[in-house]
């Protein structure tokens, strides 16, 4: 009897990492059907043959690493296929309802929200807090358009309340539903283990990635979710550095030009600070560490 429902099992595995990626590719084929954009209409064909490739390649790089027994691989590669199908969903939404056109540009991205009239600061806010969770937007196009619209101090008060909340939707995802997908993936055992390795060090190494402009935010949400940052700590640090980098972006735009000498200059002093500021927290990693835990209470 266990065989019998050993095989079921199995089976049941193999058919639902078949069936993610056949959804997947689905969604995105048709999301590249619309031709939405005038990248995709020239390259389709291109888009289409790597896309069907990749999820063709997971899929039996799934099968393979099950008929191996290697675990955590072939379980990491169905989460993937699972992502590729939530993705290709949003992709596929933004495609044919033609929004996709609507935000490739901050011209195209200002009209579009100037059009909604008194609803414009809602769905301003709306679209912050969208495009921290899944809208393939970079921040910068987002408060551009913003500052055209609002002016750079209501950008910047109306873009933090998106951002922010966007951004603790994100932390609670990965809290919740990530840390699981983890477990998961590697066990809980294995989680754990390294989750105590790394506890203490996360905070203050999220944190500057945070504050720092190279890093991607917004999927950091996400990663901090998975350690062992505790609600508090995240909800002052995100309040802060979400505050910093988007008051800085909203005035620096349009403020700050970089075709004279001037501006030249003061993004050069800008650069200057941030690699100062860098180097501070580095050679100064463990005070600042002791003294953030200790005004929050955060055990050591």
């Amino acid at each position: 009897m266990n065989g019998y429902l050993n095989v079921l099992k199995q089976t049941v595995n193999i058919l639902a990492a078949v069936l993610c990626g056949a959804v997947a590719f689905v969604f995105i084929a048709y999301g590249l059907a619309c031709k939405s954009l005038p990248f995709i209409a020239e390259h389709f064909t291109l888009l289409v043959s790597l896309s069907s490739g990749l999820i063709i390649a997971l899929v039996l790089a799934y099968f393979v690493f099950f008929l191996l027994n290697q675990q955590a691989v072939y379980r990491l590669i169905f989460c993937t296929l699972l992502c590729f199908c939530i993705l290709g969903a949003v992709f596929f939404t933004i495609c044919a309802t033609g929004i996709i056109n609507k935000i490739s540009s901050i011209e195209a991205l200002r009209d579009y929200i100037a059009d909604f009239g008194n609803m414009a600061v809602i769905l301003y806010i709306l679209f912050c807090f969208f495009q921290v969770i899944i809208l393939p937007v970079p921040g910068s196009v987002t408060v551009a358009a913003g500052v055209a619209l609002f002016g750079p101090l209501k950008c910047a008060i109306f873009s933090f309340i998106g951002i922010t909340i966007g951004s603790i939707t994100a932390f609670a995802i990965g809290r919740w539903i990530g840390d699981k997908a983890v477990q998961w993936i590697v066990g809980k055992d294995t989680l754990k283990k390294w989750l105590t390795k790394l506890k203490g060090k996360d905070y203050l190494i999220l944190s500057i990635m945070f504050l720092l402009p190279m890093f991607p935010d917004d999927v950091l949400c996400f990663v901090a979710g998975l350690s062992s940052m505790t609600w508090p700590y995240f909800l002052v640090m995100i309040s802060v550095t979400r505050a910093i980098s988007v008051f800085t972006t909203s005035f620096s735009v349009g403020l700050i030009p970089f075709t004279t000498w001037w501006g030249i200059l003061i993004w050069a002093v800008i650069v200057a600070l941030i690699a100062l500021a860098f180097w501070f927290v580095c050679k100064y990693s463990s005070q600042i560490d002791y003294f953030i835990k200790s005004k929050l209470k955060i055990k050591r």
